[in-house]
């Protein structure tokens, strides 16, 4: 199974690099769970800088209140109460699979700063072997070097088209959280997928995405994160909020 490398100053850097690389040595292989082939390989992403600016890539489906909404989730589990909702609206959260979690890693870090047992778990094997949609992310792991925290996380699959970037924004703002905590700098981030794909029926959002970048310049493929996008982001949290409430409204919770 072929292995790419990607190293990158900024997340919208590595995430181009990435589509790019799949795009151009990817293998083609049949994916018979959801009937379609995909292109695929095992790919590890790593940025150097993951809070530089820019940190937006306009080539993500969705905008501003998509990634605020999918930033809550993660961060503040603001769904999932869906979990235990009318007979299992979602089977897991990752908020819930890794929030409880939290305590451990903080004082962890604290007791020993060089500590290589700083990790959370998210496969449940009980739910996951069972489940037509099981955890793509299956660990972090968190270092202190050089007074910095590192961030390493394991995913078993990962949609690089429609998926890794949320993922990868979403547990960056975690590791911020972490370092703030603990008072230090965010250092590297490091995402290995051990089936990085695109499937099938996004090869032309892929190929579309592919153009942009071999011919848009990077100031017109990327926004600002504090200097605008996240203004934008957060003046969706009401609307989401309200999506919540009538959420919890539908399933009587």
């Amino acid at each position: 199974m072929k292995e790419i490398f990607i190293s990158k100053n900024t997340l919208p850097e590595a995430y181009h690099a990435a589509l790019l690389s799949l795009k151009s040595d990817g293998d083609m292989v049949e994916c018979p769970d959801y009937d379609q082939k995909q292109l695929e390989c095992s790919m590890t992403v790593q940025i150097m800088k993951p809070l530089e600016e820019p940190r937006i890539s306009r080539l993500i489906i969705g905008g501003p209140h998509e990634l605020q909404q999918y930033e809550m989730e993660m961060i503040d589990g603001i769904l999932d109460f869906m979990v235990g909702a009318a007979d299992n609206v979602w089977e897991y959260t990752y908020h819930l699979r890794y929030a409880y979690q939290i305590p451990f890693i903080i004082n962890e870090l604290k007791r020993n700063p060089l500590s290589r047992r700083a990790i959370m778990n998210f496969r449940d094997f009980d739910i996951d072997s069972a489940n037509n949609d099981p955890a793509c992310c299956q660990s972090i792991q968190y270092f202190i070097r050089d007074s910095k925290l590192h961030c390493k996380v394991l995913f078993r699959s990962n949609d690089l088209a429609e998926a890794f970037f949320y993922n990868a924004f979403a547990i960056i703002r975690l590791q911020e959280k972490i370092a703030n905590e603990l008072d230090i700098e965010v250092g590297t981030y490091t995402h290995r997928s051990n089936s990085m794909h695109c499937y099938e029926k996004d090869f032309e959002l892929l190929n579309g995405y592919v153009n942009g970048i071999e011919n848009r310049k990077m100031e017109n493929l990327t926004y600002n994160y504090t200097e605008m996008y996240k203004d934008m982001m957060q003046e969706e949290i009401p609307s989401i909020l309200e999506m919540v409430k009538a959420q919890k409204e539908k399933y009587n919770v």
